[in-house]
């Protein structure tokens, strides 16, 4: 099922964006009406926290295919990177992380 639905949102470009952005949009609501942040401040902690793991769930692989290798290409990249499904894990971990630091910024008196 949640293979399906990924497959679902990652046909195309286009998709990928909505439903990231579907997927990010209750976030944004939750810091901007929950914790009265700022719609800019948001979007821009968003995007620090959304870039940063990127380069955390970049490594992640899936299945490896078995395709052989082209002459010239590393040994250790993947034939296959499947960078729109990692856009929607990185969205979804970003959520999570998000979250958590909007719900420490009163802690830490900000």
């Amino acid at each position: 099922m949640l293979r399906r639905l990924l497959d679902l949102a990652t046909a195309s470009i286009p998709r990928t964006l909505l439903a990231c952005v579907a997927l990010a949009l209750p976030a944004f609501a939750v810091a901007v009406l929950g914790f009265r942040l700022t719609a800019f401040g948001a979007v821009a902690l968003y995007f620090v926290v959304w870039w940063t793991l990127l380069f955390a769930v970049l490594p992640f692989r899936g299945p490896d295919d078995g395709q052989p290798l082209v002459p010239g290409q590393d040994p250790g990249a993947p034939s296959q990177p499947r960078m729109r499904r990692k856009a929607v894990w990185t969205t979804l971990v970003s959520d999570a992380v998000f979250l958590a630091a909007i719900a420490a910024f009163p802690l830490a008196g900000l």
